[in-house]
């Protein structure tokens, strides 16, 4: 039996993220025996992901992270790696920050398909977000592939001429469909867990960092459980008290934490972290908020859609995500009082999954892997 072909992902590290989980979704629905993924990431510390990679019959690789002033270094590192590991059938960066200098390196080792994939439509604040914006300046030049889960990506990431002149290629940030399927059941065991059976339930699945805008989020919550404000919400939520998921981990939670204490809302606010059955957590919310400052494509979003959530997100994310009528969009230039009355505002909704829907759309990572697997293997995408 021939051996599979090998592809290797660059990633910052292998633990529960946006681009990682996305990833790993494909991985396993993937035909390994056709084509196999390995990862070359930018830490020595173990990530979540690393024992099922090594199960499933992938590599993990390891360079040190790239600090502006380790560029020399990091380019002998790089180019020491592809000039021992050459043999795989593509590259795909998702760390695009330094993709036009990992990418370069690995064509000229001979690796016959280097891909560069956007999956964020923003940078982060200050020096690091112009850094970031420096070094991809011409990423379109420096890379065979051009992958962006939304055309603000690809903007974002590519440039407008890349987008406009057709060179990008749209690719959804696709999930296990039927694994977020609505299961009432499910709703009633996570909330007897939680001890919140009676309770109007907002939900955020995200890691604690600038883009997802954390703070605004706690705002809103405080506005919507405010005292004033539980008597509109009586419709809806028969009267009962508001609380807060917070499903995600990251540098930024200890200053969350400390903000939703500041606003006297701590004991409504539950900070989950991160959770192997995610897809549970959906099953027992009633809403969904997303006031990022800036996506690519946010995978939380078409979770919560296929869970059959209203969701109520940011106008600057990607139109590509509003898939279904359950989802609204709204500025995070407003005041989050006018976020907690839009949600007050919400009528009552009878909950059913949106598994066909989403399929539909191409969000089903079965579909996307077998579509995957054939662009791997012939080293180019049949449409």
């Amino acid at each position: 039996m021939a051996e599979p072909i090998r592809v290797l992902h660059v990633l910052g590290n292998t633990q529960l993220g946006g681009a990682e989980s996305r990833t790993m979704d494909l991985y396993r629905h993937m035909d390994r025996e056709r084509v196999q993924f390995d990862f070359l990431v930018h830490t020595d510390q173990e990530g979540y992901f690393d024992r099922e990679i090594t199960e499933l019959g992938g590599r993990i690789f390891r360079i040190p992270r790239f600090r502006m002033y380790n560029y020399p270094a990091y380019r002998r590192a790089l180019r020491a790696f592809f000039r021992e590991h050459h043999e795989f059938a593509a590259v795909q960066g998702h760390i695009t920050s330094t993709a036009a200098i990992y990418l370069p390196l690995a064509g000229r080792a001979g690796v016959p398909v280097t891909i560069a994939h956007a999956r964020s439509a923003g940078v982060d604040r200050g020096l690091k977000g112009t850094l970031t914006r420096i070094l991809r300046r011409n990423l379109s030049k420096k890379t065979d592939v051009m992958f962006c889960c939304s055309r603000i990506a690809g903007l974002s990431v590519f440039g407008r001429r890349a987008v406009e002149e057709g060179k990008t290629i749209f690719i959804p940030n696709a999930i296990d469909c039927q694994a977020f399927d609505y299961r009432p059941a499910v709703r009633e065991n996570i909330r007897r867990e939680l001890g919140i059976q009676d309770k109007y339930v907002i939900g955020h699945v995200g890691s604690f960092r600038y883009a997802k805008n954390h703070a605004y989020l706690l705002r809103i919550f405080a506005a919507l459980s405010d005292p004033a404000g539980k008597g509109e919400n009586r419709e809806q939520s028969g009267g009962k008290d508001c609380v807060l998921l917070l499903l995600g981990e990251g540098a930024g939670m200890p200053q969350a934490r400390a903000l939703a204490a500041e606003l006297g809302i701590e004991e409504q606010v539950y900070f989950l972290g991160n959770r192997t059955n995610v897809n549970d957590y959906y099953q027992a919310m009633d809403y969904f908020v997303y006031p990022s400052r800036f996506e690519g494509l946010p995978g939380a979003v078409v979770e919560a859609q296929t869970a059959g959530l209203k969701c109520l997100i940011a106008d600057a994310i990607c139109e590509e995500v509003a898939v279904t009528e359950l989802v609204e969009t709204m500025s995070i230039e407003e005041d989050p009082a006018v976020w907690a009355r839009r949600i007050r505002a919400t009528q009552a909704y009878g909950r059913r999954g949106y598994v066909e829907e989403m399929k539909r759309a191409g969000f089903d990572v079965a579909a996307q892997a077998e579509r995957m697997m054939r662009f791997y293997e012939r080293g180019g995408w049949d449409g």
